[in-house]
């Protein structure tokens, strides 16, 4: 309905509520004997209407009336009746004896009530209308249940009614506060908890389920996407308006995945980890462009070290690193080494200057498949360099290391893996060498880091797939990278020297139910983005381990953080001349004399395929 229209509806109600205002306050008959009622209804139509095109009545479409533009209505009809008492009060009222003050009153009220009822008459109106048009097209809509009562539920019930020509119909919503299921929100009633899904559609009639709950965690839509795959309804996931108004939902609108939705178990709990060394310290991160050195480097920077310094190969990752960090700790002197720690000349000259106390060490070659074509540098950044690393922390007098190792480095078959194997062996055997505290610590996979299977699956979902998982039964574990940096400085802080220490991870998952989550957890089902099986590649384990068979792993003073017993006993003074060879063996492109040398310091090494020139 046009504007014009609604001004012509407002006349003769502003006329109709002055008129009941007088009856309201003399009697039906009033007109006999009050003589101003006349002029009070030729100002009123006069101001109101002014007064109303002044607050931007005449410039709504009223078809999608809200509770904010009843209260527009209502201050406009307030400061209308304000005037009209101004002009009772200085005008009308001087002209005419006894003029009842009341009848203002009255006449606002019923001003805003009649002008308020008539705009939301629009609306229903218009929702009728459109829902008795598409009704028409002789299609049924599908009976909706909406899990989640709160403002988004209820939004995507007005929604629905709104347009009907999403052709769906809320029929109920289910809800896991007590308090609200009995209760009707929107005009829909609650039904019942989220455990009684099964019922609820069975009892209903549902087609389909949407899930209105944009802040719940994973485990809770894991919980009730499986309950409508069960019923045999598809589902539904309704992006958080947040994540849509930030424009973290793109045009393919899928839900925002947090991260710890993926885990399958409660992430750790990292808020009182063990920082206490670091206050005051002089402190050293290689690596601190990547995901878990840039993360170390804001956790550090709040336990005020005297200077932390961040030592990375890549110039923009260290640029944009250091850059986040001076914006959030003003205060903190941080420091910038762009170096190799393949360079040994160059590792010198850094740690001479800065002398750390502490150091991070995680700069790494990580990605198996590319270190199986690629072993020279497999080689020369994750053992040479760890060695040149290790070498000049002992020299430097630095009291603490911490390397960043892997479970692929457990009874290796692939190239990746020995290599962080032998780091692994390097760390040990120097804390025996020095008596410093040195150790190693296992992480899992690391979800959301640069390079994670999450983030190439993420691609492939915004693609419209499919998604490429190597085999059915392949698993992993898996961390966020909150819970790794947790792990590092629990094991930076309670290491006396020369321990591996790993985190307890819960049980690992299968990678196909990775992918298949984070599908149904975007917004999707797997019947709109395939999974395809592209077969294990060079280097790749079915299963993962945390320890080799054979070990034992005890708990420390930290209920999450274990130590492996017994796993360096194969570290003999002889590694050194290995390592030498090692180094010469990379330089030369010799690779069947990698695997041999290997082979050498890590006994039950058997690559997964055979290293040829």
């Amino acid at each position: 309905m046009k504007n014009r229209y609604i001004l012509l509806l407002d006349l003769p109600l502003i006329a109709l509520a002055a008129f009941a205002a007088f009856t309201a306050r003399f009697d039906f008959a009033f007109y006999s004997h009050r003589p101003e009622f006349v002029p009070y209804v030729l100002v009123a139509l006069a101001v109101k209407p002014i007064v109303f095109w002044m607050f931007g009545m005449y410039r709504r479409y009223w078809q999608y009336t809200t509770i904010q533009d009843v209260a527009l209505v209502f201050t406009a009809v307030a400061t209308s009746s304000l005037l009209m008492g101004a002009f009772v009060l200085f005008g009308i009222g001087r002209f005419f004896d006894e003029f009842s003050r009341v009848v203002v009153l009255n006449d606002l009220l019923l001003t805003f009530a009649l002008v308020a009822g008539m705009r939301v008459g629009v609306r229903v109106l218009h929702e009728s209308s459109v829902k008795r048009s598409v009704s028409g097209d002789g299609g049924r809509p599908k009976r909706t249940l909406i899990v989640g009562a709160g403002a988004a539920g209820t939004m995507v019930a007005r929604e629905m009614r709104r347009n009907p020509q999403l052709a769906m119909e809320p029929i109920g919503f289910l809800d896991d506060d007590p308090g609200k299921i009995g209760k009707q929100m929107a005009g829909i009633e609650v039904l019942g908890s989220t455990q009684q899904l099964k019922d609820v559609v069975a009892d209903n009639g549902i087609d389909t389920v949407v899930i209105a709950m944009p802040t719940a965690p994973g485990r809770l839509l894991r919980q009730v996407l499986n309950l409508a795959n069960e019923s045999g309804v598809k589902s539904q996931t309704m992006p958080g308006v947040f994540e849509l108004l930030g424009g973290q939902v793109g045009v393919s609108r899928l839900r925002n995945v947090d991260i710890s939705d993926l885990l399958r178990r409660s992430p750790t709990n990292s808020a009182n980890a063990t920082t206490a060394f670091i206050g005051g310290r002089v402190v050293l991160i290689t690596g601190a462009g990547g995901s878990i050195g840039s993360e170390l480097a804001r956790q550090i920077a709040s336990a005020a070290p005297s200077c932390l310094a961040l030592l990375g190969h890549g110039e923009n990752s260290i640029f944009e690193a250091a850059a986040s960090l001076r914006s959030a700790f003003p205060g903190a002197n941080i420091q910038t080494v762009i170096a190799d720690i393949r360079d040994r000349e160059r590792l010198a000259q850094v740690f001479a200057r800065l002398k750390p106390d502490v150091v991070f060490h995680a700069a790494a070659h990580k990605h198996v498949p590319l270190m199986e074509e690629n072993p020279e540098e497999a080689i020369s950044n994750n053992v040479i360099g760890t060695r040149n690393v290790v070498a000049e922390a002992v020299r430097a007098g630095t009291e603490r290391l911490v390397l960043i190792s892997t479970d692929k480095a457990v009874s290796p078959t692939s190239i990746m893996g020995a290599s962080k194997r032998v780091a692994e062996l390097i760390v040990h055997h120097a804390a025996r060498q020095s008596g410093r505290a040195y150790v190693a610590v296992r992480f899992g996979n690391v979800l959301g880091s640069r390079g994670s299977v999450v983030n190439t699956f993420k691609t492939q979902i915004e693609r419209g797939g499919p998604v490429t998982v190597t085999h059915p039964e392949m698993t992993r574990y898996f961390m966020t990278i909150p819970e790794a940096v947790h792990l590092v400085l629990q094991a930076s802080g309670g290491g006396k020297g020369g321990e591996l220490f790993v985190l307890d991870m819960g049980e690992p998952v299968r990678i196909v139910d990775l992918a298949e989550d984070l599908i149904k957890l975007s917004g999707l089902t797997t019947e709109d983005v395939a999974i395809v099986f592209s077969g294990v590649r060079p280097g790749e384990k079915m299963h993962e381990a945390l320890y080799e068979e054979g070990l034992r792993a005890e708990p420390t003073r930290h209920p999450e953080v274990l130590e492996v017993i017994g796993a360096n006993a194969n570290n003999t003074a002889a590694i050194d001349a290995v390592i030498d060879a090692l180094d010469v063996a990379a330089r030369q492109g010799d690779r069947p004399g990698i695997t041999r040398l290997l082979q050498q310091l890590i006994p039950g090494f058997v690559p997964a395929s055979t290293v040829s020139n």
